[in-house]
């Protein structure tokens, strides 16, 4: 009896030990994330979204967060009546960002996905965007068998990043780096020959370098959602229902035409695998 006595208290130390272990790992996520109620509250959303990728997010001249997805994000706040606070970030940080509850909600170019779609919410999708392999206009570049031997950058963790992994990780040499303006200027440096971009990069490759470079395969169309936390069914509805709104009173018409020059593309009802609402 004296025995089992001991193994139980040993199994309850390790139990509590255990429990305090979790504690720590995760207390931080319980004591940061905010319902969409406790944001309110306090009188402001926290928006994760892209600093250095101009025309969806980027940091003006002003120092001011601007861009597509800023627009998109203030009239969300706007939309709940509260403030909103941007919190820029690296390609790869946007999701360690919403799910330890640094940030409430992503407006940072998410790209819709499977993967993704295993760590977060998406939303039903409010934007398009076309991922491409570009390169200089001296250099062939028709099929992915003509980038053997070459370096590819990439943002690390981004669309472009499994898109061009998928097609030419075992031709080509595939250099992954911070953020979409590292990678741009990689390519711009010689770092690499080739990047993997979303449509607008060879805007910003013309301004960098004017007729040097040009888009040369078109990999997919990859729509993009706001990021919430998993089962937090309170900011998808309300993310869900002002995506709505925006789409039927013309708004999003008017930031498309702002921020993109091309009309509202037409948006999928589902994707394979990646819901648009808490399951």
């Amino acid at each position: 009896m004296i025995a089992i006595f001991t193994n139980g208290r040993s199994l309850a130390r390790r139990a509590a030990m255990a429990t305090v272990a979790l504690a720590a790992l995760f207390g931080s996520v319980a004591a940061d994330a905010a319902s969409l109620q406790e944001a309110k509250a306090r009188g402001r959303i926290i928006v994760g979204i892209q600093g250095d990728n101009s025309p969806w997010g980027f940091v003006n001249s002003s120092g001011q967060q601007d861009g597509f997805d800023a627009d998109i994000a203030k009239l969300f706040a706007k939309d709940l009546g509260v403030e909103v606070e941007f919190m820029p970030l690296a390609v790869a940080n946007r999701i360690p960002a919403l799910t330890t509850g640094k940030a409430d909600i992503l407006f940072a170019t998410m790209g819709m996905t499977e993967e993704r779609a295993k760590a977060i919410q998406y939303s039903k999708p409010y934007a398009g965007n076309v991922i491409s392999l570009y390169g200089p206009k001296d250099k062939t570049m028709a099929k992915p068998e003509d980038t053997a031997g070459m370096a590819i950058g990439v943002p690390r963790s981004s669309a472009q990043d499994k898109a061009v992994t998928d097609a030419m990780g075992n031709i080509a040499t595939v250099r992954r780096f911070d953020d979409d303006a590292a990678s741009i200027q990689a390519l711009l440096s010689g770092q690499v020959q080739a990047v993997g971009g979303n449509q607008f990069y060879l805007q910003r490759l013309d301004n960098a370098s004017p007729g040097t470079y040009e888009r040369k395969i078109d990999f997919l169309t990859l729509y993009n959602g706001a990021g919430t936390r998993k089962g937090e069914k309170d900011w998808n509805e309300a993310v869900n229902a002002f995506i709505d709104k925006i789409k039927a009173d013309g708004e999003l018409a008017t930031v498309y035409a702002k921020w993109m020059k091309v009309p509202v593309p037409a948006f999928p009802e589902s994707l394979p695998n990646i819901p648009f609402t808490v399951q």
